[in-house]
C-alpha cells in the first residue's frame, strides 16, 4: 500500500514536471518544423502506439457513436487547443504561452455559468477571475506600453483563445456520458487530431516545409513520449491513486517549470515583473479551482453519495492544453 502511493506521488510529479517542459519542446519544433503538421505528426504517432498497446492488452475499440464523441472532444481540445498553442509559439515565448494558458479554469468557470451547468459564479470566483485578469495585464505590460508587432499580437490571440477552446471541449466531455475507458479515449482522441492537423498542413502547403532535422525529430520525439504517452499515463495513475486536489495541483507546477526552463535554456524574459505577474496569474486561479473544490465537496455533504469510481474516470475532462 505505501509503495503504490510513492508510485502515485512519483506519477503526479512527473505530470507536474513534464507537462511543464512541453512548451520549450513545442517551441524548439516550431522554431524549425511547420506548426500544423509537427504537431499533427506528434498526436498521430502518439495515438497510434497507444492504441496498438491497448489492443495487445485486450482493450477493446469503441463503436462508431464512440468514436464519433472522442472526435468532437479530440477536436476541440487537440486540434483547436493545443493546435492553436504550437501555431502560436512561432511567435511568442515558451514561458509567455505556459502562463496565458495558465488561465483555463477561467474559461471553465465562465463557460459553465453561461450556460447554466456547473457552479454559478460566486464572489470568490469573480475575485479569482479579476486578480487572473490583473496578472495578464501585469505579463504584458511590456509590450502594451511599445509597438506590437502583427505576428505577435496574433500569436497572443492564439494563446487567449486556445483555452476557450480546450474549455468548451472539457465542458462537453464532462456532461456528455461516455463508455471509452481513458486510455483508449486519449488514444483514439490523438489519432483523429494527428490525421485532422495533418491534412491542415498538407492543404496550406507545409508539405514543402517538413524537413527531418535532429531539432525536429528530437522535439517530436519528447513530447510523444514524455508529454503523450508518460504524461497522460501518469496523470490517470495518479488520479486512480490520489484524491483530485492533490492532482490538480500540477496546474500550479507547470507554468513555473516553463518559465525557468525558457529562461534557462532560450534565454527568455525572467524579470521581477514577471515573477509578479505569474504569482498573481497562479493566486487567481487558485481562488478560482478553491471555490469550485468547496462547493463540490458541499453538494458532496449533502447528497452523502460515494462516487462510483469507475464512472468517474469513463470519460475524463483532458487535463493538459500542452
Amino acid at each position: 500500500m505505501q509503495s503504490e502511493k510513492v508510485k502515485a506521488y512519483l506519477a503526479f510529479g512527473a505530470v507536474s514536471f513534464f507537462w511543464g517542459t512541453t512548451y520549450l519542446a513545442i517551441r524548439i519544433g516550431v522554431e524549425v518544423l511547420p506548426p500544423a503538421l509537427f504537431a499533427g505528426v506528434r498526436f498521430l504517432l502518439a495515438g497510434l502506439i497507444l492504441f496498438t498497446a491497448l489492443l495487445a492488452r485486450g482493450y477493446k475499440a469503441p463503436n462508431a457513436s464512440e468514436w464519433k464523441h472522442q472526435a468532437i472532444i479530440g477536436i476541440a481540445l487537440l486540434v483547436l487547443g493545443n493546435g492553436v498553442v504550437v501555431w502560436a509559439e512561432q511567435f511568442v515565448p515558451s514561458s509567455l504561452a505556459a502562463l496565458i494558458v495558465a488561465t483555463l479554469p477561467f474559461s471553465i468557470v465562465t463557460i459553465e455559468a453561461a450556460l447554466g451547468k456547473g457552479d454559478r459564479l460566486t464572489g470568490k470566483k469573480m475575485l479569482g477571475l479579476m486578480i487572473g485578469f490583473a496578472g495578464l495585464v501585469l505579463l504584458l505590460w511590456p509590450d502594451l506600453q511599445g509597438a506590437i508587432q502583427g505576428t505577435y499580437l496574433l500569436g497572443i490571440i492564439g494563446l487567449l483563445l486556445a483555452p476557450v477552446f480546450w474549455s468548451a471541449g472539457s465542458i462537453y466531455s464532462k456532461y456528455r456520458q461516455s463508455t471509452t475507458r481513458p486510455f483508449m479515449a486519449a488514444a483514439i482522441q490523438m489519432i483523429i487530431a494527428g490525421l485532422l492537423l495533418s491534412l491542415i498542413g498538407i492543404l496550406s502547403g507545409e508539405l514543402a516545409r517538413f524537413h527531418f532535422s535532429v531539432q525536429g525529430f528530437a522535439a517530436i520525439s519528447y513530447l510523444i513520449v514524455f508529454g503523450s504517452i508518460l504524461g497522460y499515463g501518469s496523470y490517470i495513475y495518479a488520479l486512480d491513486k490520489l484524491p483530485p486536489s492533490v492532482v490538480s495541483m500540477y496546474a500550479y507546477i507547470n507554468p513555473v517549470v516553463a518559465v525557468f526552463l525558457g529562461w534557462l535554456i532560450l534565454d527568455e524574459r525572467l524579470d521581477l515583473l514577471m515573477i509578479i505577474a505569474t504569482v498573481v496569474i497562479l493566486s487567481g486561479v487558485v481562488l478560482v479551482k478553491s471555490a469550485q473544490t468547496k462547493t463540490k465537496s458541499d453538494k458532496s455533504h449533502n447528497l452523502a453519495v460515494k462516487p462510483d469510481k469507475d464512472k468517474s474516470l469513463s470519460s475524463p475532462v483532458a487535463p493538459c492544453i500542452d
